[in-house]
């Protein structure tokens, strides 16, 4: 029941979608990067490509138009690349979910693991109001460590977490069951070494 939870765009109403292969040919591989074995979607090249990030921000204006959401959180960095045109175009704010040290004011903050140790995430307690309808927003999932900090973060202001969004998704993705059972909608496979010129 757990893989239910995972939605691939491709898999959602999206069949055939040509938006969705402009989007994982705009991402470039860069293998061993930052460190031996792993194989890095780099999303800099998406967002050269003005029509691969526009069907970025639409699919995903698309989807969340409807659900009366009116706070979008991005994660830290690349959350604050998506997350705002989103927000704007739903009518929703946008909150930013950062590392330690950042935010002036009174704020959370939630520790969670990497691979490699571990790292936190912080939020100014202002920015949510009880009850509020929020979308998470980060532009890859891997181990789904980073979601599950936002969605605790933000539940423990009050807010509802409707849903946790992502550009790039793995497919073995193992953190799904750590994303409290909030669906997670990913738009792209990560790309592997086929075409990649350096």
């Amino acid at each position: 029941r757990e893989r239910d939870r995972e939605m691939f765009a491709v898999e959602n109403g999206l069949q055939g979608d040509p938006r969705l292969q402009a989007i994982s040919d705009a991402i470039r591989v860069i293998p061993h990067f930052p460190k031996t074995g792993i194989m890095f979607q780099d999303i800099t090249t998406l967002l050269l490509d003005p029509v691969a990030f526009k069907h970025v921000v639409d699919i995903f204006v698309d989807r969340y138009k409807h659900m009366n959401i009116s706070l979008v959180a991005g994660v830290e960095a690349r959350g604050f690349i998506f997350g705002p045109p989103i927000a704007l175009a739903i009518g929703a704010k946008f909150v930013p979910l950062r590392k330690p040290g950042k935010l002036p004011g009174r704020v959370i903050s939630e520790e969670y693991e990497l691979e490699y140790g571990n790292d936190r995430l912080e939020m100014s307690v202002e920015a949510v109001k009880s009850h509020e309808r929020a979308l998470v927003i980060d532009d890859l999932v891997a181990t789904g460590g980073t979601l599950s900090a936002s969605i605790n973060l933000l539940e423990r202001a009050g807010a509802e977490v409707v849903e946790c969004a992502c550009v790039v998704g793995l497919p073995k993705f193992k953190g799904h069951s750590k994303l409290k059972g909030k669906p997670l909608y990913v738009l792209v496979e990560p790309s592997q070494l086929n075409e990649v010129t350096f």
